[in-house]
């Protein structure tokens, strides 16, 4: 077993002044939530990132698809500008749908940073009257109410967090984080949508659909470029260009998914809802108090400056302190180990267990463990006094004939217990006279 060094007399207690650079650590290696880090903290990813390369995926191949076969051959067919225009701006709209993704996935959504500790308690007096023995149960209100634009609202505790959620914020149990203003956790880019990155997010899912459309609409331009120049029917035209056929199909059920979100989305910024609050009905029969008329909702979405992230994942903080060794007779053991099987333990009738063994003690308690396991292997020994172990002396059952295991190199034990039927009779019947004895006393 390991055995903790002790700590230093000369260390001081985890204070500031005493601790030095191998005692920081950044913010992002000592965060608590499920997020993936980059570039040393500067980008932030929800824990699901892998979708997000899926998702590149796409968006890059069709459109690599669409500029080899199509946008290619439709310059020869256009003015030289115009023709060069439409790989222009195919390219155009991607690199933008890409960074508006990256900007979406890399960002913080707005996560409130946990507290150390919970909160004070409100309105708990001292002097409040327990029983004898009692202690006064000192719990945090799971909900209090605060007032936004003149309505009550119901703010809720994180347990995790351990903070009273502000208004429109919840914990996303993917990131394990509680995020402003949260609308969702969107498995196509990884990460929580939220009070930061909200506006990235429409923009993205926007653009995509302007892509999508982009690359649909010039694929039927080709295909009917190729059925009017050879006379040829609209099948026949399509067959000449199957990765026009590709496409149509591709875009045409990509524009349902991508601008189905848009609409919706328009939806909620015109009267200022989140998903999460639109799918939990909350503002069904109640007033939303943060409906602030259409144009002033699209401009509180749009044109309002992003609030500062309330964290620095780059700043240095102390590491949080191990937990201290204790010490046990004349050693350090982790807390996590229970204490060792005294003489006392013994007396009270507490039967030892192999966790509780500290090793370094004496091999008595070691061999008295044993003798235990080897009478409970024989086959009549339910009937034997599961205390027997503990009364018998080591030196005293090796003189009846019982055989101590051979111990190999390694320290382990070998072999089996050998008791004879006049030892056994033997060792029952002093402990029947030990413990008359002690009922007698």
């Amino acid at each position: 077993m390991y055995v903790g060094q002790p700590p230093s007399s000369g260390a001081s207690d985890s204070g500031v002044g005493a601790a030095d650079e191998s005692g920081m650590v950044r913010t992002y290696q000592a965060w608590k939530g499920s997020n993936i880090f980059l570039l040393q903290g500067r980008l932030i990813f929800g824990p699901d990132v892998r979708s997000l390369f899926f998702t590149i995926f796409l968006i890059v191949v069709p459109v690599i698809v669409f500029c080899v076969f199509v946008a290619r051959k439709l310059m020869d067919d256009f003015p030289h500008d115009l023709g060069i225009s439409i790989m222009v701006l195919v390219v155009a709209f991607t690199l933008f749908d890409l960074i508006l993704l990256l900007l979406t996935s890399g960002r913080d959504p707005g996560i409130i940073a946990r507290n150390a500790h919970p909160p004070e308690l409100e309105g708990y007096e001292g002097n409040t009257e327990v029983g004898p023995g009692q202690t006064p149960q000192l719990r945090l209100p799971r909900t209090k109410d605060v007032v936004v634009n003149g309505v009550v609202v119901k703010i809720k505790y994180c347990d995790t967090c351990m903070l009273y959620r502000p208004p429109r914020c919840s914990h996303c149990s993917i990131c394990n984080n509680c995020v402003e203003k949260f609308d969702h956790h969107c498995p196509w880019v990884g990460q929580c949508i939220g009070l930061r990155n909200y506006r990235f997010f429409f923009m993205f899912v926007f653009s995509s659909t302007i892509l999508c459309l982009y690359v649909h609409a010039f694929c039927w331009v080709y295909v009917t470029k190729i059925m009017n120049g050879e006379g040829i029917s609209l099948w026949k035209a399509m067959t000449k260009s199957p990765a026009s056929i590709v496409l149509l199909i591709y875009t045409f059920i990509s524009v349902w998914f991508v601008g189905g979100l848009t609409i919706f989305h328009s939806y909620l910024i015109s009267t200022n809802q989140s998903t999460y609050e639109n799918f939990r009905y909350r503002y069904d029969r109640h007033a939303n108090p943060y409906n602030k008329g259409i144009i002033e909702n699209f401009k509180e979405a749009f044109f309002t400056s992003i609030p500062p992230s309330k964290n620095n994942f780059r700043a240095k903080i102390f590491k949080e302190p191990a937990i201290q060794s204790r010490r046990v007779s004349s050693g350090f053991v982790s807390p996590n180990i229970r204490k060792p099987v005294t003489a006392a333990d013994i007396e009270m009738g507490r039967k030892p267990v192999w966790e509780e063994s500290v090793e370094g003690e004496s091999d008595d308690n070691g061999r008295r463990d044993n003798n235990a396991d080897g009478l409970h292997k024989l086959g009549g020994s339910a009937d034997i006094s599961p205390d027997l172990s503990r009364i018998l002396p080591p030196d005293s059952i090796e003189g009846r004939g019982i055989t101590h295991p051979r111990r190999s190199s390694w320290g382990r034990k070998s072999g089996s217990w050998e008791i004879s039927p006049e030892s056994l009779a033997s060792a029952i019947g002093e402990s029947k006279r030990v413990t008359d004895g002690r009922n007698g006393n």
